[in-house]
């Protein structure tokens, strides 16, 4: 249990969409309001994982095309997101960009969950265990990047060009997820 709690830890640590914006969440709303989204991101992660743990290794089996389409639907909406965060400071200044549904999508198709319900949690005999430990860790790596995000805020309050920065920088690493997945996706 030990192995796969460190598993799953390290993997959900891993910068990406998902982690990305709960960062620039936690510089926009703070730690409270950036874990306001906390059921979001459960709700996204459980949306894939929980059918991949139960069925999907032969789920993808029976059908080969299903894993590149999943991967290419994952990279345009992380493209979406990467242009979504390259907004100008007026429009930032207007709301806060990250929701608790484009969390939600975003978790949903994470190439994580991927990993998560065909490789790591998938056990007939301790399912339930593994995915109680696997939303605990969620929750706290969640709390972690919010964390990280309201610390770049606290240090920068009434300088919204910091924020800019960190949107502008997550849209650049978010693009360029996207194009691995593309091509992970064309490839499959």
């Amino acid at each position: 249990m030990t192995e796969l709690a460190l598993a799953v830890l390290l993997l959900l640590l891993t910068p990406g969409p998902t982690n990305s914006l709960v960062l620039v969440a936690g510089a926009e709303r703070g730690w409270t309001g950036a874990m306001r989204l906390a059921p979001a991101e459960l709700a996204g992660y459980f949306l894939t994982v929980l059918p991949l743990s139960v069925i999907g290794a032969t789920a993808l089996a029976d059908h080969p095309g299903l894993q590149g389409a999943m991967t290419l639907a994952a990279a345009v909406w992380v493209a979406v997101l990467a242009v979504r965060l390259w907004q100008p400071l007026s429009a930032i200044e207007r709301a806060q960009s990250v929701g608790a549904r484009t969390l939600f999508v975003t978790t949903a198709l994470n190439p994580k969950a991927l990993i998560f319900g065909l490789v790591l949690l998938p056990s007939p005999d301790r399912l339930a265990l593994n995915l109680a430990l696997f939303a605990g860790l969620v929750v706290l790596v969640a709390a972690l990047w919010a964390a990280a995000g309201a610390v770049l805020r606290a240090g920068e309050v009434g300088q919204p060009r910091a924020l800019v920065l960190l949107r502008r920088l997550a849209s650049v690493w978010l693009a360029s997820i996207s194009v691995v997945l593309m091509l992970r996706g064309v490839g499959a």
